[in-house]
């Protein structure tokens, strides 16, 4: 008899004991529903949270990819490439969940899919060229016309233009010029085009800079010249030579063919040997022709000039 009555007195206190955390699991369950407004929110909050976590893990493991790759085996832009449309996948992905999670939602949602083929048909054509940009995108990465880093020559609004390729997104493509500015192009303009890749193979750029000079100059003398000027230059790889080209209406036109290290020394070179050709040139009386206009007067003006000075000219 005293055990029972024992065990039937611990059975209500233990109950009791249940309740309270019962009824805090009950409020936190009811805090998240998202059936009312505060419920949603809060979970809105988990998933923008929860995404927020995703896309810092995914750059970080891209980082540490990266600093364990010093001799760039893996390809810069492919993987910054990857890092945006995987997070745009992500979120996407995110919000649809929430969607189907939040009954109003998720009723809203039923109800636009009902008209999707009207919807789609919207859409794109709205997001046309948005998504042409996004798969001519997915196409550079996967053809690979070039890489991060890459030096390319293509024509723009203001001409043709020379840049270091510095982003590759889900929609544009940045170069970046040697003066330091940024050319944005859309992923589908950059696929459609012709550009030169300078730097893709061998960083080898060959030198190849006209010089003109009289007809009564020396051609020996001035070939000479140019090609002592070029072999004492420090960026000049190899000479190949120093033709003469083509005989013009005024001049004889000498081309010089030299390898440079890469473009943009070879620019820094021409400038160089432009300036010290035109000196050398001077010192030696060598002529570089340049265009001038001879200006003939008719009998018209020698007749007004008569009428000037008081003489009255018969007529012809």
């Amino acid at each position: 008899m005293t055990s029972l009555s024992i065990a039937a007195q611990n059975i209500p206190t233990a109950k009791v004991a249940s309740e309270p955390a019962g009824w805090v699991l009950t409020d936190l369950t009811d805090y998240f529903n998202p059936s009312h407004f505060w419920g949603a929110f809060a979970l809105g909050m988990i998933f923008l949270l929860f995404g927020l976590a995703l896309s810092w893990s995914l750059r970080r493991a891209l980082v540490t990819l990266i600093d364990h790759d010093p001799k760039e085996r893996i390809d810069r832009m492919t993987v910054g490439f990857i890092q945006h449309l995987t997070t745009f996948i992500m979120w996407v992905i995110l919000a649809l969940l929430f969607c189907h999670a939040v009954p109003s939602l998720n009723k809203l949602t039923t109800s636009l899919l009902a008209g999707v083929s009207i919807v789609s048909v919207v859409i794109g054509f709205a997001a046309q060229s948005t998504l042409g940009n996004l798969v001519s995108g997915i196409s550079l990465v996967i053809y690979k016309p070039f890489r991060r880093g890459d030096r390319l020559q293509l024509t723009t609004p203001t001409g043709v233009e020379t840049g270091i390729v510095e982003d590759l997104s889900l929609g544009y493509t940045v170069l970046r010029t040697f003066d330091n500015r940024r050319i944005v192009l859309s992923n589908g303009t950059i696929a459609n085009q012709v550009m030169i890749n300078l730097s893709s193979v061998d960083l080898r750029v060959m030198l190849s800079m006209t010089i003109s000079i009289g007809y009564t100059s020396d051609i020996d003398e001035a070939r000479a010249i140019i090609l002592e000027l070029a072999q004492a230059h420090g960026d000049v790889q190899e000479i190949v030579g120093c033709p003469v080209i083509n005989l013009g209406a005024s001049s004889v036109d000498l081309s010089l063919r030299a390898w440079c290290p890469d473009a943009a020394t070879s620019k820094s070179v021409e400038y160089d040997l432009l300036e010290q050709i035109k000196n050398r040139f001077d010192q030696a009386g060598i002529e570089i022709p340049y265009a001038y206009q001879n200006v003939v007067l008719s009998g018209q003006f020698a007749d007004n000039e008569g009428c000037a000075d008081g003489k009255t000219q018969s007529p012809r």
